[in-house]
């Protein structure tokens, strides 16, 4: 499977740029770390700290946000990974750009990069930021019965999310956006998950506006 993406993952080469000047203080970096069998590999997610102000106890990729420091993004993943969970950069064998995303939630543009990392690992996590580390193995998102969707209440509204549960985790957003695309891309694997539409918010972002207004 893993030798099976490598070579999809050549449609995605590795692009190491920087933000421009009024992107700097909206752009991230995250790291889709893979590692373990060829044939059952896993992916490094962390759950953030619930003591957060944001996302707080959210499953995410190591990563964060660029810094007038880092080089390009890549080493914005890289430096994030190694503050974050302990992974040093010389392990890492980076390998794809995926596609820049922009959280629905957030104005944030967040670019993964793919890598490929060495073992035996010792990672541990940062307890300011990190509040959990766990590997979980590709193949339990490519059985789409896996998927399961809750409602969570926004400022515009409820909306309908989907999320993949695994050993007490909720891997959803962009987060598992990034997975089941790359997945897609690289192994056909028909993965289809029904998202809110940007019409959808729209409609409820509308609505909202006019109950704020009242009767005209």
């Amino acid at each position: 499977m893993l030798e099976t993406i490598k070579n999809r993952l050549k449609n995605f080469p590795l692009e190491c740029t920087q933000p421009g000047p009024q992107e700097r203080g909206s752009t991230a970096a995250v790291l889709v770390a893979l590692h373990g069998d060829s044939a059952d590999p896993q992916v490094i997610l962390t759950q953030r700290a619930f003591h957060l102000n944001n996302h707080a106890g959210e499953v995410a990729f190591p990563g964060g946000m660029w810094d007038e420091t880092d080089t390009d993004l890549l080493q914005t993943a890289l430096r994030e990974a190694h503050e974050e969970i302990g992974l040093l950069p010389s392990l890492v064998e980076p390998i794809a750009t995926l596609p820049v995303a922009i959280p629905k939630r957030r104005s944030l543009r967040v670019t993964p990069f793919v890598g490929l990392v060495d073992g035996p690992l010792d990672l541990v996590a940062e307890p300011g930021e990190i509040g959990a580390l766990f590997d979980a193995p590709l193949r339990q998102f490519m059985n789409v019965e896996n998927y399961q969707y809750f409602e969570m209440k926004t400022e515009y509204g409820a909306l309908r999310f989907p999320f993949l549960p695994y050993n007490g985790y909720k891997i959803w957003g962009f987060t598992l956006k990034v997975l089941t695309d790359m997945l897609n891309s690289t192994l056909e694997a028909n993965i289809h998950l029904d998202y809110p539409s940007h019409e959808r918010i729209e409609e409820l972002r509308q609505s909202e506006q006019l109950k704020k207004r009242g009767p005209q």
